[in-house]
This record gives structure tokens, C-alpha cells and sequence, in this order.
């Protein structure tokens, strides 16, 4: 199962259930809880300072966030946050400066007069005098309030009774009991030391002693923290209707199963198939990204075929949309960014389309997961056998636009390495951690997470392996700085140039077509030379033999330690494709999941740790057995999710899930990422020959890398949608978020109006194909207006050049000659001509705007009711239903011209709430 493989996967590892081999005997009986063995103030018994005093301050709040654990401390006291540096905390305590704890005045320690009086106390009562706190802390404290830091103990697991809980009525409550089991066989109860919370409040509560109530129907977890060991408690409470709901055809897909057996728990009856136009809109755009064509959907609504839906999905699974729109979403796990990628290589704004280009190739030839992370993770720059100067050569031809698959036929993709984000071994280990094991450690960083198996230790021991590993722009391996200097020489003729000056000329000759230096990843190990000589070179005055250590560094999890007298990537990989690893697998699965959902089995899904447990823990753990089993397939990934009825669900509630947002009942419908959005509205407006070619060719698809994006340069329509800005690899970078300024960019934005009225578009097809002629204007005049106002400018800038000195003219001309062109081929875009700039120069009150010249109509080919059919194929993927037929006729018959009808239904269809979310 999941979480046990997570708990596994820890050196000390904690099970939430116990297991046949390491349960104690059965005559074993824990120790009855604190709370009973130091009731009375006459107890001998000598509490533990890691097993009792630690996690005691943790319930009473000391150690947390708004008191000593804080970053600050509070009245010149700190304790670690949630007490999980046991040597610090001791040491803070016993400060003689401090007072907390004096074990000659035992009374008088301020750990037992502050707590219980509220006046003295900044932070209020605590605990009453007499009760068996007060007697834990005061026995810890007259015993010589001892703590041996070289014999920290290890919890095996912590147990919970009852592992699972299910309600059935609201307001019942049921007493959660924790026994921890330690390395030395003995067996505590701890439900008064443990640390307590819920996942959801509406479903189940828990008070500060561990009894759990019920709430709303649904299921969640409850949260037990006690030491290192976190334990997640699912909670349930099952749906009831007034009347029996008829259950859907049953299906043998073991996802479906899964996904059954959750259901049946909570009551659910799912919600039956949903119809074929939902089922190819909503796989279409999910597995490619990608609008599906109105003849596509037309040719798949009256195919009879029982395998119909099946045939579909292989056939977008070998579309060029498949790898094109899984690259961006790989780029996003990945931190393909544009702006942390600046200077990466020499040549400007290569170094993103090529990560894009490499990654899209292998996702189209299907390689499998773990060899695409592999070519991550143990990237070279030069492949075998190849020198700098080739290296250098072949790089600086792969740079120019066009020539992207000459990077993606390289085997490394280094570039991952590169970004200005990613180069501490903090930023690493965090990135890292992202981008391949779905987990967020970056509280790790200061101090151990309340509710993750993570240490600072441990975020320290993992970043270590990332030190000495360099991809800086000027890196390159020592082998190579002879060459890359001679080339620096080359193009700069040899003069002293440095920073900017020195990139400028590299940018100016890659231009030109000269091979120019490229920079290298390498493994530095100069600071550990440097520590062996030094070492070396004290035993030899010294006349003693060598003192030195390999430093190490430690895999999540792992207790083997990692020299770093080597590039330790290899370790790295081989970590990651483990069977055991309890990530890896599952967390590109539950991206992938999530994609197709909107919702992960874990959400968020890139935060997989014990406390956020799987909605349906079964499903992801074979569903990720399956996954490593055949190889890491991604395409059998997406074929199996989407060949199962729990997606191919309809949107339709009943009474039973109309609530339920995460178990798969039924579909959810989200917006559309802005990538997707972005494009469906110029295949939905573009004509049919312009749609498919750009379907076929992917050129201009944002879904395709093909919008360029930069800090200066962003799309508006991308960003108000919420694309991944990549700042980081969080999946937060996303966001899918409604806003005001999506609604007015569908609305009223001018690339909306320009995409209607281009002479490429639908209303233009559908006018020729009405037998009309294209040219007539329609009902909106925006993109005159915008016309008009280039035309306006563009003369007052020809005026202001007639009156320039001849001198001024002769160095404005070229200038002039630039932006007139730029000007000429926006015109052109809006459909209207220009004249030449030297007739503009001679008479510029002369020019009056004038429509290009197309084609003229031909004889009708289609009925106007063939022409609504078609507005919404290609928008909704479905017909319009009678009501929506005749309103669409009638609206336009009564437009002032049939252009300007057609423009405003496609605008309408666009702007509907169908149009934009995935049903």
C-alpha cells in the first residue's frame, strides 16, 4: 500500500497497521499511558525526556509556532519547532541563564511555575498543579532532568486503534487509542503525548485527546503525530438517499474496480457513460490538448462501432498533440523557464525551446518514464567520444530556430540543471524533490515538518549530494578551457573583453554563423582536492598518518551513506528506479491522474507525505505497480486511465454524489488550462484548412511551445488564464483560478475580435460557402478601428520624417523603413492593404484604408442550418438542439448582415461556460 511503502521506505520506519512478523507477542501488554501512571503526586516513576517530556511540551503548545518554537523564541526562550531537535531542547532548558528547569529547586524550575499561572505566564494557563503533567515534568526535573543525546531511541511504528473508523450517523464520536512500539520491544500507550488533527472538519473532528466525531457524509483523515512517526486514520461516513439509484453497467477494469470498492464504502452509486460528443471533447483536449475538429466529431457521432471510444483514444495517443501538450506539462514538472534560463547558453532564448524540443521528441517515440529521467538526471553535455570543438559545433547549429531536434537527438538534457534557480544544493534538493518524487521539503530546510517523516538532518544530508555538481554559463571541464579560450580569442580578435560586452560579441557571431564556446556541467571537486592536501600535507609535518574523511551525503530515506568523492547522479537514478521507492512511480502517476481528474488520488500532487494520504490508497499503489511493471509506459498510463468508465463518467449527479468532488463518482468540470483555452479559440475561429494545419503542424499552438513567451513579452490570454509562470517546480505555479480579466479577454479583447473578423476564418469560410461575399462588413468595428489607428500614427510619423534635415532623414531611413514594414504586415493581418512606402513618403494624406482583395464567393454549398451545425461542432462538439437552432437562424436573419450574425454567434459560443470547461 502506499503510505506503508512510504513508511517502509524510512530507515526508522513507522506503520500505521502492524504486519504478521513484527507484531510482539500477544502476551505483550503496552504500558498504560502517562496520564494514569503519574496520576498521583507520589509516583517514583522517572519519565523519558524524548519519549515523554518532548512530546508533552508539544501538546501543551510550547514548542509550537505562536510560543518557544517559534523563530524568534518568546521571553528569551526557544525551543525547536514541535520539539524534534532533542539536543537543543535539553540544552535550552537546562540554561542556567534561562531558569526553565533547576533540578536543586526543583519548585522553583519556570517549566512548572510559569505553565500554571496565567499571570505570569505570557501564554496563559497551561496545566494545574497536582495534575499528571505537572507530576511528568516535576519528576523528569527532581531525577536530574537527564538526556543522553548519543542514544536517541527509535519508534518502530506507532500503532492506532481503531486503523480505520466509519460513522453512520452525525455526532457520533469514537476514542482513537496510539501505542507506540519501540526499537527495544517495549510498547507504550501515548493517545495523551500524541499530537492530533483532521483533513477536514466538515466530515471529522478530533479534539486534543483524540476522540473523533462525525460531521458531514464523506471521507477524510485524521491526523496522529507522536515523535517521528505520522499516521493517517481514514474516516467515513456513508451517504444515505431517500430512493434506491438504479447502478450503471458494471465494468472489469480493474480502475474501475478500485474506484467501486471506495464507493461502495461511502454509499456512492456512480453516475452512468458519458455521451459521445462529451467523451471525444473531453479526450481530445485532455489527452492532446486539442479542440477536436467538427468533421472529427462529426465522423466519430456516427461511427457504430462498440470499440468506437477505445479506437479513438489510440488514435490520440499517436496524434502529434499527445507529445505536444504532455511536453508542456513535463516542462512544468521540470521548471522549463524562459527567464531562469537567460545566459544559460550563449545563444539568447534557444535554451527553453530546446528542453521543450527534447522532451517532446521522447514523449512522441514513447520512451519510457524512467529513461526520460534518466536523461535528466545523469545529463552530460558531450556525448561519447565527442570533443568540446564538436560539442561547441553541434550546439551552436542546434541553437538556430528550426533546428531543435538536433538537441533532441542528443542524450542528455542537461539544461535542467542550468536555470539560475537551481543552483545552491538547497535550491537543488527542493527542485529535485518536485519535480521527480512529488514531495514539498522545503520546511525540512528549517526544521522538521509537523506532519512529514522529513528532518532538517535530512533536507541537509539530500542537498550535500547536489554541492559540487556546476552548470553555470562560464563552467566548463578542464579538459575543455583551452578550446572554449581559443574560440573566446577567435571571435573577439583577441581584445580583453568581459560580462556584457564579451556575451553581446558571442550572441553577434552565433548570428553570423561562427561556432561559438558553450558552457558544461560538470562534477566539481576542487574544494575536496584541496581538503586532502591540507590533510595530507599536516600529517606530513605532523609525522601522523592522514586524518581525513570523504564527506557523505544521504537519499531521502535512505541510511546508506553516499561519498562525494564522485558524482553521486548514478546513485541518485538508481534510487529513484527502485521498486521500493514509494514516489517515484506513484507521483508521476498521480500527475498524470490528476490531468485527466482535475484532481489527484493526492492532492495536491506535489505534495505526497504521510499526513496527506491518498483519497484511495489501493488505486494508486497498483495502478503504480502496473505502471513500473510495464516498463514506465506513459501512453499504457493514459490509455488505462482513459479507457476506464470512472473517466469516461458523465457530469450528471445523483442524489448519492452530487457531493463528492474525490473519489471519481462522477466528472467534475474544470476550466481548461490557459494553454488549451488559448488555442481552442483559434481552432474554434480559424477555418477549417487553417485549423487542421495547425493541428497537423503544431505551429502557433501554445499547447506547443509555440507562443513565445519572456519577462517582457507574455501573452495576455495566457497569463490572465494562469500558465505555469515555472518559477519554481511547484505545481502552484499553475493556476486555474476564475478571474474578471478571462471573462473580458473573451469578451472584449482585441485578438478575440480579430480572430472573427481575419480573412482566414470561419465566418469568412462560411460566408464563401453561403454563396456571400467575405468582404461585407460585419456588425463590429473593432478591428477597423485599430486599423484606423495604425493608419492615423503611421502618417504622423511619415509627416514628422518629411520634416527632418536631410541629414536626419539619411539616418532614420533604414528605421523608418523597419517599422513601416511591421506596420504593412499587421494591416495585412487585420485584411487591409498598404501602400508602398515611397508613393506614403510623396502624399501620405492620400492614403485611404482599402480591404484586400480575396477570393469572390462561389455558389452556395451550404444551408445556413449547416452552418449553425457546424458553429457548434467545432465550439461545443455537439449539435445544436432545436431550441438552439432556431434561436441561432433567427438571431442571424436579423443581424444586419449574415457576416455580422455569424461573427456574434461565434463570439456567444465562445463565451459560453461550455465552451471553456471540460464536461
Amino acid at each position: 500500500m502506499f503510505v506503508a511503502g512510504i513508511v517502509g521506505w524510512q530507515a526508522n520506519a513507522q506503520a500505521a497497521e502492524p504486519s504478521a512478523d513484527s507484531a510482539p507477542p500477544a502476551a505483550s501488554q503496552p504500558l498504560p499511558p502517562l496520564s494514569e501512571r503519574l496520576a498521583h503526586a507520589d509516583t517514583k516513576e522517572v519519565p523519558d525526556f524524548q519519549r515523554h517530556i518532548t512530546p508533552l511540551l508539544g501538546r501543551l503548545g510550547c514548542n509550537g509556532r505562536a510560543c518557544h518554537g517559534s523563530f524568534q523564541g518568546r521571553g528569551d526562550f526557544q525551543l525547536s519547532l514541535f520539539g524534534y531537535d532533542f539536543r537543543a531542547d535539553h540544552d535550552a532548558l537546562l540554561d542556567p541563564d534561562t531558569g526553565r528547569v533547576d533540578p536543586d529547586d526543583v519548585s522553583e524550575s519556570l517549566i512548572l511555575a510559569k505553565p500554571t499561572d496565567a499571570d505570569i505566564h505570557e501564554g496563559g494557563k497551561r496545566l494545574d498543579r497536582g495534575s499528571w503533567q505537572y507530576h511528568t515534568l516535576r519528576n523528569w526535573i527532581a531525577a536530574g532532568a537527564n538526556f543522553d543525546p548519543k542514544n536517541v531511541q527509535t519508534i518502530e511504528r506507532l500503532e492506532i486503534q481503531p486503523a480505520e473508523i466509519q460513522f453512520r450517523d452525525l455526532e457520533e464520536t469514537v476514542q482513537i487509542q496510539a501505542i507506540a512500539h519501540w526499537a527495544d520491544g517495549t510498547q507504550e500507550i501515548v493517545t495523551d503525548l500524541c499530537r492530533f488533527t483532521t483533513n477536514d472538519e466538515a466530515i471529522a473532528t478530533i479534539t486534543d485527546d483524540g476522540r473523533v466525531g462525525s460531521g458531514e457524509t464523506g471521507d477524510t483523515h485524521v491526523v496522529v503525530a507522536y515523535d517521528r512517526a505520522v499516521v493517517p486514520v481514514p474516516v467515513t461516513r456513508k451517504v444515505e438517499v431517500n430512493e434506491p439509484i438504479p447502478s450503471p453497467p458494471k465494468s472489469d477494469h480493474f480502475v474501475d474496480e478500485l474506484v467501486q470498492q471506495k464507493l461502495a464504502k461511502l454509499g456512492i452509486t456512480p453516475s452512468g457513460l458519458c455521451s459521445d460528443s462529451d467523451f471525444i471533447r473531453r479526450a481530445s483536449l485532455d489527452i492532446t490538448g486539442t479542440l477536436p475538429a467538427a468533421a472529427d466529431v462529426r465522423s466519430f457521432l456516427a461511427d457504430k462501432r462498440a470499440d468506437k471510444r477505445e479506437k479513438l483514444i489510440n488514435e490520440l495517443l499517436d496524434s502529434p498533440g499527445y507529445s505536444a501538450w504532455w511536453a508542456t506539462r513535463f516542462a512544468d514538472w521540470t521548471g522549463n523557464s524562459d527567464v531562469q534560463l537567460n545566459n544559460a547558453l550563449p545563444i539568447r532564448g534557444s535554451a527553453s525551446r530546446l528542453w521543450y524540443e527534447w522532451l517532446r521528441v521522447r514523449l512522441d517515440d514513447n520512451v519510457p518514464y524512467d529513461e526520460i529521467v534518466e536523461g535528466i538526471v545523469l545529463a552530460d553535455n558531450r556525448e561519447n567520444d565527442e570533443s568540446y570543438l564538436d560539442y561547441c559545433e553541434a550546439m551552436t547549429a542546434a541553437c538556430k530556430p528550426g533546428n531543435e531536434s538536433m538537441f533532441a537527438d542528443r542524450s542528455g538534457m542537461p539544461l535542467y540543471w542550468a536555470r539560475r534557480n537551481f543552483q545552491k544544493p538547497e535550491e537543488r534538493a527542493i527542485g529535485f524533490a518536485y519535480s521527480f518524487l512529488g514531495v514539498r521539503i522545503e520546511c525540512a530546510q528549517c526544521h522538521k515538518h509537523p506532519f512529514d517523516q522529513w528532518s532538517k538532518d535530512d533536507f541537509d544530508q539530500f542537498a550535500k549530494l547536489f554541492q559540487s555538481i556546476e552548470a553555470r554559463p562560464n563552467t566548463v571541464a578542464r579538459d575543455s578551457r583551452e578550446d572554449r579560450d581559443e574560440l573566446i580569442a577567435k571571435i573577439t580578435g583577441e581584445k580583453k573583453l568581459r560580462n556584457g560586452d564579451l556575451r553581446r560579441k558571442i550572441y553577434q557571431a552565433a548570428r553570423d554563423g561562427e561556432t561559438v564556446p558553450f558552457p558544461e556541467l560538470v562534477f566539481n571537486d576542487n574544494a575536496l582536492q584541496n581538503q586532502r592536501r591540507r590533510a595530507k600535507a599536516q600529517a606530513k609535518k605532523n609525522k601522523r598518518p592522514i586524518q581525513f574523511k570523504v564527506p557523505t551525503g544521504l537519499v531521502l530515506g535512505q541510511s546508506s551513506a553516499i561519498p562525494l568523492d564522485h558524482d553521486p547522479r548514478s546513485e541518485l537514478m538508481a534510487w529513484l528506479r527502485d521498486d521500493a521507492n514509494p514516489y517515484f512511480a506513484p507521483a508521476i502517476v498521480n500527475r498524470v491522474w490528476a490531468n485527466y481528474f482535475g484532481v489527484g488520488i493526492i492532492n495536491p500532487t506535489d505534495d505526497m507525505n504521510l499526513a496527506n494520504a491518498p483519497s484511495n490508497e489501493a488505486l494508486l499503489s497498483e495502478l503504480s505497480a502496473r505502471f513500473i511493471e510495464n516498463d514506465f509506459d506513459l501512453k499504457w498510463l493514459s490509455r488505462t486511465i482513459t479507457t476506464s468508465h470512472a473517466y469516461q463518467r458523465s457530469m450528471e449527479v445523483n442524489e448519492s454524489n452530487q457531493h463528492d468532488k474525490r473519489n471519481f463518482a462522477r466528472h467534475v468540470p474544470r476550466r481548461l488550462p490557459a494553454e488549451v483555452i488559448h488555442d481552442a479559440v483559434r481552432l474554434a475561429t480559424q477555418s477549417s484548412n487553417v485549423a487542421d494545419r495547425m493541428r497537423d503542424e503544431l505551429q502557433d499552438m501554445a499547447i506547443a511551445n509555440g507562443v513565445a513567451q519572456n519577462r517582457n513579452n507574455r501573452s495576455f490570454a495566457l497569463q490572465v488564464f494562469g500558465q505555469s509562470e515555472r518559477e519554481s517546480n511547484c505545481d502552484c505555479d499553475r493556476s486555474d483560478s476564475p478571474s474578471l480579466l478571462q471573462s473580458i479577454y473573451l469578451r472584449n479583447d482585441f485578438e478575440m475580435y480579430r480572430n472573427l473578423e481575419t480573412k482566414d476564418g470561419w465566418v469568412a469560410q462560411s460566408m464563401r460557402s453561403l454563396g456571400l461575399d467575405p468582404n461585407v462588413a460585419g456588425g463590429d468595428t473593432q478591428i477597423e478601428k485599430r486599423a484606423e489607428q495604425f493608419r492615423n500614427q503611421t502618417v504622423a510619423k511619415i509627416k514628422r520624417f518629411s520634416k527632418q534635415s536631410p541629414k536626419q532623414k539619411r539616418n532614420n531611413r533604414e528605421r523608418l523603413q523597419t517599422e513601416y514594414e511591421r506596420v504593412v504586415q499587421k494591416l495585412n493581418q487585420y485584411g487591409f492593404d498598404a501602400p508602398k512606402l515611397k508613393d506614403l513618403l510623396e502624399a501620405p494624406d492620400n492614403w485611404e484604408l482599402q480591404r484586400l482583395e480575396q477570393d469572390q464567393p462561389s455558389e452556395s454549398s451550404l444551408t445556413m442550418e449547416q452552418i449553425v451545425d457546424d458553429a457548434y461542432l467545432r465550439t461545443l462538439s455537439r449539435y445544436p438542439d432545436q431550441d438552439e437552432q432556431a434561436t441561432s437562424l433567427q438571431f442571424i436573419a436579423e443581424s444586419a448582415t449574415p457576416k455580422a450574425g455569424l461573427e456574434s454567434l461565434m463570439w456567444a459560443l465562445v463565451n459560453t461556460k461550455e465552451f471553456i470547461i471540460t464536461h
